[in-house]
């Protein structure tokens, strides 16, 4: 007993606390008179002042919002609203944004926008910044884009885009919108105490029920995946079909003039419908009689799946052949050109069958050198990594384009994988770099590339066995405030891919403080979309004991920690498993599974990035061609569009 009339206060006013918030006011108050009556203490809330305080905030606010003293308003606004509904509530941050427009043109509403003054671009001043800062979170939101620009506008009163600002009703509306958002603001409570502690109970007993469906929710994603990747692969099919039909229509037209078709051009096309890409993997070329009258079109009409269908335009053949001639022994200026011209066929062809097409003509005629049974055929021992040594910054530059082009195509990803020696040069030409005169848009594009690669389990291989960890522990480290964002997102993700492998963690292990120290140190950064890549680096490098037993040395719980002041409940949570990993006691599992074979982590979905074509350092002179024009003039192959 002696310990409750310890706590006896503290529990009868929680008692009464939730009492008044469950508007049980007559049972709170009976309660009140009986511990009164006994004896008992029960701390007495001076509501009366809370509700006199919270009117007297309203009324000071609007003061200072029909006065246009945006500092005081702010200042008020953020002491009374809960940074709950502050920073979660769609509302209020909709509002938020209107009520900056209005302090932004309350220059111009009362008549004090002159020349001579300078309220107005004060107020512009104000209001440019909160477009920066916090406004930024709406730049993608469509209501309020075109106010992006009102800080630019000479005068926003003549413009069509913000002259709904400056009508009759406009700013009563607002005035009414907000009143009655901050009437609710203000009279909301806290949920007591006693709710609170009840639900921390709640929270701990989900904690099982949360892992159960975390589980549920993995295998739901799995499946997800292999049903697009099924998909994925008859939409391919698909537009094939499409492709060979109109390629054969045009075939057809063009005999009508008196260009006859090939008896081998008729088997080309044939090969390719029945090779596996389109009518279905048990089709076999090899195992039907092209020249038998009626064997194709039989077949295909047993295959025929009635749907709606767009057709393609499909882009030209090309003479590769004389292709490589001209990217061995042409000049540089030639060479960029070229390099430019197959990198735009990729990048600006329509996705589905036109960029298929494309990508395939690429793969049949080996133009990276990666299918070993061509390599022998190859014109003049054209090779494309060669391309890499040009003493021509443009040529470098547009060969490291073209790689990450085609390392973008989850067809081509697989096509270099052929070759995983050319992996293992590219990395070389980082490593070429490392003394900083490199091309920084070469070292971008050439890192791109390797971080797409690095999706596949054997090329993963042969980057960790070349040191590439090395290489991106060191440049993020010396130079990660001076790298451009796609430099620094790409180089994050790609340590975090290697990473995730045991072979990997071991070479973190050995240089295991450093390692710590760099993806520590970049938690701090301003980018905040490198973040899931680092948090996924930390906790898998943290598995290995080596790196644990560092990470304890050199306090990384406590490095933690301060991070997560002021951050939002996700990122917090994401560095609270981080923790759990580090103070872990599990060893990591000798036998965990290293094997290349293992499934790659690639899958169906292509992606073509703007930064692909951004900032050309060539450009055609009056009359000198380029692009798809270049390749039409100069390399036009033969009719079809086969490789």
């Amino acid at each position: 007993m002696s310990e409750l009339a310890i706590y006896e206060m503290e529990i009868n006013t929680l008692i009464k606390e939730y009492l008044s918030f469950a508007g049980l006011e007559e049972t709170a108050h009976t309660l009140q008179s009986e511990c009164s009556a006994r004896g008992k203490p029960v701390s007495v809330q001076n509501e009366v002042y809370q509700d006199a305080s919270k009117l007297t905030a309203q009324v000071e606010n609007w003061f200072y919002y029909s006065s246009g003293v945006s500092e005081e308003f702010w200042r008020l606004w953020e002491e009374n609203v809960p940074y709950e509904i502050r920073s979660k509530d769609q509302t209020c941050q909709r509002l938020e944004f209107y009520i900056h427009i209005h302090f932004a043109v309350f220059p111009i509403r009362i008549g004090a926008a002159t020349h001579t003054n300078g309220q107005l671009q004060n107020a512009m001043g104000v209001f440019k910044q909160f477009l920066e800062t916090k406004g930024s979170d709406l730049s993608q939101t469509t209501e309020f884009l075109p106010f992006y620009a009102l800080p630019f506008v000479p005068n926003p009163m003549q413009h069509p885009s913000f002259k709904e600002l400056f009508s009759t009703y406009w700013v009563p509306d607002l005035r009414g919108r907000v009143d009655k958002f901050l009437s609710a603001a203000l009279s909301s409570t806290e949920p007591p105490v006693i709710i609170a502690l009840r639900l921390s109970v709640s929270e701990s007993n989900s904690e099982k029920t949360s892992k159960t469906l975390q589980q549920t929710l993995i295998q739901a994603e799995k499946r997800s995946s292999a049903y697009m990747k099924r998909f994925n692969k008859l939409q391919a099919d698909y537009h094939t079909l499409i492709s060979i039909t109109a390629e054969l229509v045009d075939s057809l037209e063009q005999t009508v003039h008196g260009r006859m078709v090939t008896v081998e051009y008729l088997q080309k096309v044939c090969a390719r419908l029945f090779s596996g890409r389109a009518v279905g993997s048990s089709m076999s070329a090899m195992s039907l009689d092209f020249t038998r009258p009626g064997t194709a079109s039989s077949v295909l009409r047993a295959s025929i799946i009635p749907e709606r269908w767009v057709r393609f335009s499909l882009l030209p053949s090309l003479d590769y052949n004389k292709l490589k001639h001209h990217l061995q022994n042409g000049s540089d200026r030639t060479r960029a050109f070229l390099l430019q011209a197959l990198r735009w066929r990729l990048t600006r062809s329509s996705p589905g069958e036109q960029r298929d097409t494309v990508l395939l003509a690429y793969i049949d005629n080996d133009l990276f050198n990666c299918n070993s049974s061509t390599s022998s055929t190859n014109y003049g021992g054209f090779h494309m990594l060669s391309m890499f040594e040009s003493s021509n910054t443009a040529v470098r530059q547009y060969v490291a384009r073209l790689y990450n082009a085609l390392a973008s195509l989850q067809q081509g990803r697989a096509y270099l994988c052929l070759n995983p020696e050319s992996v293992g040069e590219l990395q070389k030409y980082l490593w070429k770099g490392a003394g900083g005169n490199t091309d920084p848009i070469f070292e971008e594009h050439l890192l791109g590339c390797l971080q797409k690669l690095s999706l596949r389990r054997l090329l993963q291989s042969v980057m960790i066995k070349g040191d590439l960890i090395q290489w991106l522990v060191g440049t993020l480290g010396e130079r990660s405030l001076g790298l451009s964002d796609y430099m620094l997102e790409y180089a994050v993700a790609l340590l975090m891919n290697l990473c995730l492998r045991k072979s990997g963690k071991v070479k973190c292990a050995e240089n295991a403080g450093q390692v710590l120290k760099v993806l520590s140190d970049l938690l701090s950064h301003d980018n905040m979309d490198i973040r899931p890549y680092i948090n996924g680096a930390l906790y898998s490098v943290l598995s290995n004991p080596v790196v644990r037993e560092e990470a304890h040395a050199i306090g990384l719980e406590e490095i933690l920690r301060d991070f997560m002041e002021g951050e939002q409940e996700e990122f917090k949570r994401q560095l609270e498993f981080i923790i759990k990993q580090l103070n872990s006691d599990e060893v990591e599992d000798d036998g965990e599974s290293d094997d290349e074979n293992n499934e790659d982590d690639d899958e169906d979905q292509d992606a073509m990035e703007a930064d692909l074509d951004k900032d050309e350092i060539i450009q055609p002179l009056p009359g000198e061609l380029s692009g798809e024009q270049l390749l039409c003039a100069e390399y036009l192959g033969i009719m079809t569009n086969i490789g």
